[in-house]
């Protein structure tokens, strides 16, 4: 039967024949884990802050974004038509319809016009209120509206759109033969394995399809089983381009729903054109469900060419005083560059039996971290983009599944991931901006009562940072981690370093990285390279002198000339850089006190 989701949203009572539940993964559960005050290592608080109660809930949610409760019929659909006129109206809803506290609503999933199939999947995951992202998206959706929704993480989303696309597909009496009815677009693999995982557990009782097409998998594979028929489909962005424009006998003419989670994240990660490729090749008449925690220039743009009609718009945090949450307590510490790894080291070896996530500015540097931490017996695990697939799944649901230990990662573990029970969360390495702050400090403190901490490491110069965190409603204490207590092991790295010949290797390849990720930081003001000691950098890896790579930066004075005066005009090239950089000479003129290490080779 082929399904028209105009004419079948009503409920049916009439029994559906059963068919083959395609599974592509088989997901580990993510059993909640009651979080344990850390012993706190910083001493010192110059800042307090009250703590907001919230009420508990088990999240298997990824990302926070959200949606209300608006009980409108659904929207009528013109062949054809597109207004390129379409404007995102960013209004936001009132909470008339849920009573909330905290990130709970009072509302009961028994209150839902919900399929009992739906119900009893519902109730195996353990869930009986809504939280209020649920709350306020759930009825909207199931009444067919389109939606632009926003939220902060941990706050229920992916429940909010996996179960309007079950009832969608139910309610259509959905069959392999009738092909892929709804497709979740997610950023990152490990996001899309998690909203596979619990799309599983939802759709067990359900006879429709659902299956999981990503990169770094069997291409194969996965046509074979698109082509048999995956009724709901969780994807990301490159690999479901590659199979719309070349897996022959795969049927997306039926596609009825279409939701695009993380749809900042997708576009910061270079995915813009595929996007674009992709909502042009999919059927027009569709209701789409559009998530992004941040509305920028590039999401309003996807969301003007995703959208045939105006979405309902959501913005459940837009009234909070903080952009994280109530039960996350975050400091920083400032501390200098070569002192850096000596904390981190004393801080792990405190909290082993903790769980601890440990963020870095690039692959590399989660490499010789990895690798270091583990030769001096320091147990880690390690997640980036120069894995392979494989590994990056295994030790995912490694880490989701225990208890304690201690994950190094890039910025590829900091969305929408739902880990529990992360105890603590290092930023290593600040991030690029504020936005990634908190979606950092989100792998924590997720949940109904979730509580969790996070500390961010500063060097002294870096101290400009803070203004920009709160201006983004995100408050810190400081903390004071007096030299005194920290492991002196310098001398033991160093020579470990030296001796090591793979491990030096290691490390002047992520002493490299490390640089030029702080030379591409966004916020040039504060993390600025040329104001970088890169001696102290140079021996937080374990190393008496910087070692000599090829970094290609280029000096202030060099950028000003370019610039000319007053950022335009005639560059006056004959006055003195000041700094006598040369081809000739790749180290200039060092005077008392100058650090600058920048060669070219």
């Amino acid at each position: 039967m082929d399904p028209d989701h105009k004419k079948k949203r009503k409920r049916s009572s009439s029994k559906k024949k059963v068919a083959e539940n395609e599974s592509v993964v088989k997901p580990s559960e993510n059993e909640a884990v009651k979080v344990e005050e850390a012993p706190v290592v910083p001493v010192k608080e110059k800042e307090t802050r009250t703590k907001a109660s919230a009420q508990p809930i088990e999240t298997k949610e990824a990302e926070s974004s959200d949606d209300e409760n608006a009980s409108e019929t659904k929207r009528p659909a013109k062949k054809g038509r597109e207004d390129k006129s379409l404007t995102i109206e960013k209004t936001v809803i009132e909470r008339q319809n849920a009573v909330v506290s905290g990130i709970m609503s009072e509302t009961e999933f028994s209150s839902l016009e919900l399929s009992d199939n739906t119900r009893k999947g519902i109730e195996d995951l353990g869930f009986k209120y809504l939280t209020e992202v649920q709350a306020r998206t759930i009825p909207a959706l199931l009444s067919g509206r389109d939606v632009l929704g926003a939220a902060r993480t941990g706050s229920g989303k992916t429940l909010a759109f996996l179960i309007p696309c079950v009832e969608l597909l139910y309610r259509a009496k959905f069959m392999p033969r009738n092909g892929t009815g709804a497709i979740i677009i997610a950023p990152v693999r490990e996001l899309a394995l998690q909203i596979y995982g619990v799309a599983h557990d939802l759709m067990k009782h359900h006879t429709q399809t659902h299956g999981l097409v990503m990169g770094g998998a069997n291409r194969r594979t996965e046509a074979e089983k698109l082509i048999k028929g995956i009724n709901l489909l969780v994807t990301t962005p490159g690999r479901l381009l590659d199979h719309l424009q070349n897996t022959k006998g795969a049927v997306f003419r039926n596609l009825a729903c279409l939701v695009i989670d993380e749809a900042d994240r997708i576009l910061e990660i270079g995915f813009e054109e595929e996007m674009r490729r992709i909502i042009k090749l999919l059927p027009k008449e569709r209701q789409t469900i559009l998530f992004s925690a941040t509305q920028t220039t590039k999401v309003e743009d996807l969301a003007r060419i995703s959208f045939k009609q105006q979405p309902l718009y959501v913005g459940v945090d837009d009234r909070l005083t903080s952009a994280t949450r109530e039960g996350l307590e975050q400091g920083y510490c400032v501390t200098p560059a070569d002192k850096k790894f000596l904390l981190l080291f004393t801080f792990l070896k405190k909290n082993l039996k903790k769980k601890v996530m440990v963020f870095f500015s690039s692959c590399n540097s989660v490499k010789f971290h990895s690798e270091l931490l583990n030769y001096i017996d320091v147990p880690v695990k390690e997640i980036h983009g120069k894995q392979k697939q494989q590994k990056r799944t295994s030790t995912f649901f490694e880490f989701n599944q225990a208890e304690s230990g201690v994950l190094l990662c890039t910025d590829v573990a900091a969305r929408g991931l739902d880990i529990p029970a992360v105890d603590w969360i290092i930023q290593y390495d600040p991030p690029d901006d504020p936005r990634e702050y908190i979606h950092r400090v989100g792998r924590t403190a997720r949940g109904k009562e979730g509580t969790g901490r996070a500390l961010l490491l500063l060097l002294p110069e870096e101290l400009g940072f803070l203004k920009y965190l709160k201006d983004a409603k995100v408050p810190l204490n400081e903390y004071d981690f007096p030299v005194s207590k920290l492991s002196n092991v310098q001398q033991q790295l160093e020579r470990l370093v030296e001796k090591n010949y793979y491990l030096h290797q290691s490390a002047k390849d992520a002493f490299r990285a490390a640089v030029l990720a702080y030379n591409s930081h966004a916020l040039k003001d504060i993390f600025n390279v040329h104001r970088l000691d890169l001696q102290g950098v140079a021996r937080s890896f374990g190393f008496t002198v910087p070692p000599r790579v090829n970094l290609n930066l280029e000096s202030h004075a060099s950028s000003a000339r370019k610039a000319g005066k007053g950022g335009g005009g005639k560059a006056d090239y004959n006055r003195k850089s000041g700094h006598s950089f040369s081809n000739s000479n790749p180290n200039g003129k060092r005077e008392a006190g100058d650090k600058r290490q920048f060669a070219r080779f």
